[in-house]
């Protein structure tokens, strides 16, 4: 006799999605945690569109990256931005 679950579990998949878009800045929501990356501190974006802003792609559980921009951001980097004091100028 064969047993079907009842409910299904919860994702546990990483993922990350751009969640939002203004003059300021950009929303990247990763594992249900949100983070804001203000243009002044990633300048790489500000003449993106907004599809290649919204194609985010997420590798092993802390790599952030925009193949068609070809920017790469560590999630470590986000997470703990005083442990990364170099910045772009």
């Amino acid at each position: 006799m064969s047993k079907k679950l009842k409910k299904l579990g919860r994702n546990i998949s990483p993922k990350a999605e751009v969640q939002n878009i203004s003059n300021k800045g950009i929303w990247v929501l990763v594992n249900e945690k949100e983070f804001f990356m203000p243009f002044k501190e990633f300048p790489w974006f500000l003449k993106a569109t907004i599809n290649q802003i919204y194609n985010l792609e997420f590798f092993h559980d802390k790599h952030l990256h925009w193949p068609e921009l070809d920017i790469d951001v560590d999630l470590e980097s986000l997470k703990y931005p005083e442990s990364y004091p170099l910045k772009y100028s």
